[in-house]
């Protein structure tokens, strides 16, 4: 069974028991979540696809931590103008523990 699941604006496709890296949420560790925004669902075969949303289906999962990603180098630079800039970026993630999935 997996659903793929609309969380802070990006999609991902989730299973039961699966950790998720989402965007950055504005809740606790240890906090519960339900996800209600499920644009498709599969079980036993059967594919269940929303139009956009799939009624009454729901994701519930658990904050377990707040982490950054990888660090990503922007590095600017103009050719004969003695012009370099470099920067780094790391990006704020919440690890969620998909825990249950109900169509």
């Amino acid at each position: 069974m997996y659903a793929i699941v609309n969380i802070a604006g990006k999609q991902f496709k989730v299973t039961q028991d699966q950790f998720v890296y989402a965007p950055k949420l504005d809740l606790e560790t240890g906090a519960s979540i339900d996800f209600d925004q499920v644009l498709l669902a599969e079980a036993d075969g059967t594919v269940s696809v929303g139009a956009p949303l799939l009624a009454g289906a729901k994701v519930s999962g658990k904050v377990l931590d707040h982490v950054k990603g990888d660090k990503v180098i922007v590095f600017k630079k103009k050719r004969r103008k003695g012009y370099k800039k470099k920067n780094g970026h790391r990006q704020d993630f919440t690890k969620v523990l998909i825990e249950s999935i109900t169509i």
